[in-house]
């Protein structure tokens, strides 16, 4: 963790001067707040109360983080901890609450996010651009790491793992998660070739956004009445010729035709959110095998030009490194009427996961009081990953199942919950008298 700073070296004045009590929030007061599938990039936390707590963690404390997570120890704590900079418990949960789990590791190059990172490495060439054996020991190697996640996530003892592209990322999530009895994987932005490639591998799956702004279009009863029109067969829609005998000069579409024209819709959707695609069951191992042998998931040129995929997960995994997101505190002194009133930051940058951001939020319950805000930096291509899952289970048993994945129980009962929150993500957080209130 970096030192406490002042704002006019450390942070920017925009940010900083967001108010702690967070206006025009839409939801009601609540216990909980949705989860949230996508990555956040950055958190900045809010109180009235400092974060000294959060500080110059000794490296005991550090220490025992690690262990703790790596032993998947569950740490909790009363409502109120009244002196939190003296709570080794609370440090070490904090040190335990930031790491996450990485594949490959290459310190010099950012491997988060990966859409859209070659506009800031433009210029730059990797060491194995050029080197096809390297690329392939490099590809050799994550394949192992991907297949390893992947059975770790069948056997329950991962809950989820995000593959991250340079074109797109695929979230997949185990059996009891987000209400589905079967593992799920989203993918998104897809593109029509994208897609096509899918379906020529035999993997089944929907597109749920285009499919719910269908189902809504159909309601119309102007649409019906095309439909009904457009069931009629090929031989009625063209008797009209023969009985004037030119049946033969007029060309019908063919098979292509009626084809591109029914995926309209489907290809005005590409790189956007409702072309998110969800695969379900026996299918995510074909998507597996799929992306394994999938050229295109690699750049071909540019910065990241024989890279492969950035794999990201909450447990550790065949390959992986263990990394920890950066953490810093800010004071800040801003202007209300006519003096000055001291608020507090707890700035949070890295990939930072839907589990992250549960149990951040559990240890400033009893560490702030009950009371902070917190404005959620959103990596926009993962926030569809919110979209609803159709089937929803029973939740007792969803939760016995899952129990060894390494996550808190109370993270957990979150993570089970059917997805809420469609195409948008969480912005904006709030805390007040231990009720959450939020906006997306």
């Amino acid at each position: 963790q970096e030192n406490k700073s002042t704002w006019k070296e450390e942070c920017s004045e925009r940010d900083l001067h967001l108010p702690v009590s967070i206006p025009d929030v839409s939801s009601s007061p609540s216990t909980e707040f949705p989860a949230d599938w996508s990555i956040k990039t950055r958190l900045l936390f809010m109180s009235s109360q400092p974060f000294t707590w959060a500080e110059h963690l000794k490296a005991q404390e550090e220490a025992q983080g690690f262990a703790q997570h790596c032993r998947a120890t569950s740490v909790n704590f009363p409502q109120s901890i009244q002196e939190p900079k003296l709570s080794t418990e609370l440090r070490c949960a904090f040190q335990q609450s930031l790491i996450y789990w990485l594949h490959p590791s290459l310190p010099w190059l950012q491997l988060f996010p990966r859409i859209g990172a070659d506009r800031k490495t433009a210029g730059k060439t990797s060491l194995w651009s050029c080197d096809e054996t390297l690329q392939q020991v490099l590809m050799s190697e994550w394949s192992v790491s991907f297949t390893s996640l992947y059975n770790l996530l069948k056997a329950k003892l991962c809950p989820y793992f995000y593959v991250c592209t340079y074109q797109f990322t695929v979230l997949f999530r185990t059996a009891g998660l987000a209400g589905s009895d079967v593992i799920t994987a989203v993918v998104s932005p897809t593109t029509r070739g994208l897609r096509e490639a899918m379906r020529n591998e035999g993997i089944e799956f929907s597109l749920p956004l285009v499919e719910e702004t269908r189902s809504k279009t159909q309601k119309n009863s102007e649409t019906n009445l095309d439909t009904e029109v457009n069931r009629v067969s090929d031989d009625e829609s063209f008797s009209w010729l023969e009985e004037m005998g030119v049946q033969d000069e007029i060309k019908k579409p063919d098979a292509i035709s009626v084809k591109l024209c029914k995926e309209k819709n489907e290809v005005q959707v590409d790189h956007k959110p409702e072309s998110v695609a969800l695969v379900k069951g026996t299918n995510t191992f074909m998507l597996l095998n799929f992306l394994i042998n999938c050229k295109s998931l690699v750049a071909a040129a540019g910065p990241q030009a024989g890279l492969p995929p950035t794999l990201l997960s909450p447990v550790a995994f065949r390959g992986a490194t263990m990394q920890t997101l950066k953490a810093r505190s800010i004071n800040v002194k801003t202007p209300v009427h006519s003096c000055y009133n001291d608020i507090f930051s707890l700035e949070i940058t890295g990939p930072v996961m839907p589990h992250c951001l549960h149990t951040l939020t559990m240890l400033l319950k009893s560490a702030q009081r009950g009371a902070f805000s917190a404005v959620l930096y959103t990596h926009e291509p993962t926030a569809v990953f919110n979209t609803k899952i159709e089937r929803i289970l029973n939740k007792e048993t969803m939760c016995k199942d899952l129990t060894k994945c390494g996550l808190h129980l109370k993270t957990l009962d979150q993570l089970i919950q059917l997805p809420t929150l469609g195409k948008s993500s969480i912005r904006l957080l709030e805390m007040r008298d231990y009720a959450y209130t939020w906006k997306s």
